[in-house]
């Protein structure tokens, strides 16, 4: 049996049943339905000549083509189904809910699967998901000046059973200069935003959630307009950190990075540091001073980080004094807080 869903619905059944992404390889690699299994229809070659026939063609021409290449490959398509290992239903899409889908959920159906199909395909599904980030919601956000162990901290909260979205995870990125630093490759943009969503929709509307404090870009990847809008005006708590405490914290975070790796990060903020104070920390890191080099670039970090408090929307900010090192310590004092904040 196949049944066309709406992207709301689509989305609920996909906490449950497998998403199946039957786009071309190319387009599932820009990004996919977190979670989603790719079963291909057409190879990209394929999918580039039936689109070209279409252009020149027309429908007929193409959707001929299309069947001339996917129905010998019907057993390979259902052999890869059933290598997931469930008989239950499925949920399935391709770009906009056309060709594709209906011929790949017709050889599912046949094959003995009942199929959801995404009405208007991947593209009605990121259109939702988009506007979802205009969903009102508690934000706190955790602020503090850079080399506060405020990722720890949040990650504490998280272990304490607070609601936690953790941005630079997702982003495979610390968000300076030198944030790619020991981190994977990072997401497309449009996999960012699927895989925030995933989160985002599983969180409870009715109490807060934390999120440490963010610029709009992460490395390469852009925060969704509408939710960074929510961060923007979300209140924030700005954790107040001995400044020879943070430096301490860099030195054993970064220290251990090739110096080249490190050299070439500082290269990225030359123009902010200052020629003159950007040779004396390729000195200093070349003659293993870390601290000095931190010190450094900690000032450029600190007036950065004060220019844009001062841009933030919401005003309602509250600094909250953190002393040693243990971010656990550091959640509980964060906890008290906010509890006393209407």
């Amino acid at each position: 049996m196949v049944k066309k869903v709406k992207a709301g619905e689509f989305i609920k059944l996909a906490d449950r049943h497998p998403v199946i992404d039957v786009r071309s390889s190319i387009e599932f690699l820009s990004g996919h339905v977190s979670g989603a299994l790719s079963i291909p229809l057409f190879t990209d070659e394929e999918r580039s000549l039936v689109g070209t026939l279409y252009h020149k063609q027309g429908r007929d021409a193409a959707v001929l083509k299309g069947l001339d290449i996917a129905l010998p490959k019907v057993h390979h398509y259902v052999m890869a189904l059933n290598s997931l290992g469930g008989t239950g239903p499925v949920c399935l899409h391709c770009w906009r809910g056309g060709m594709r889908s209906e011929v790949m959920a017709e050889v599912f159906s046949r094959a003995g699967f009942q199929v959801f199909v995404l009405t208007g395909g991947y593209k009605s599904y990121r259109a939702f998901i988009r506007e979802a980030f205009s969903k009102q919601a508690a934000i706190v956000v955790l602020g503090g000046m850079t080399g506060s162990g405020k990722t720890d901290i949040i990650r504490c909260l998280a272990g304490m059973g607070e609601q936690v979205i953790d941005l630079e995870d997702l982003a495979s990125h610390k968000g300076s200069a030198f944030g790619a630093l020991g981190q994977g490759i990072q997401p497309t943009n449009e996999q960012f935003e699927n895989d925030l969503f995933r989160i985002w929709n599983g969180m409870d509307f009715r109490k807060r959630m934390w999120m440490e404090d963010e610029s709009r870009r992460i490395g390469r990847i852009d925060l969704p307009p509408a939710f960074f809008g929510q961060v923007s005006n979300g209140i924030l708590l700005k954790a107040v950190v001995d400044k020879n405490t943070r430096i301490e914290r860099l030195v054993r975070e970064y220290s251990g990075f090739p110096k080249t790796q490190l050299a070439d990060a500082l290269a990225k903020i030359r123009d902010g540091i200052g020629g003159t104070r950007y040779k004396e920390s390729l000195k200093a890191l070349d003659q293993d001073d870390f601290a000095k080099v931190v010190e450094m670039v900690l000032e450029y970090y600190d007036k950065a980080y004060t220019h844009a408090i001062e841009k933030r929307l919401n005003k309602n900010i509250l600094p909250v004094s953190l002393e040693g090192t243990d971010p656990a310590i550091h959640a509980r004092a964060l906890l008290q807080v906010i509890k006393k904040t209407p």
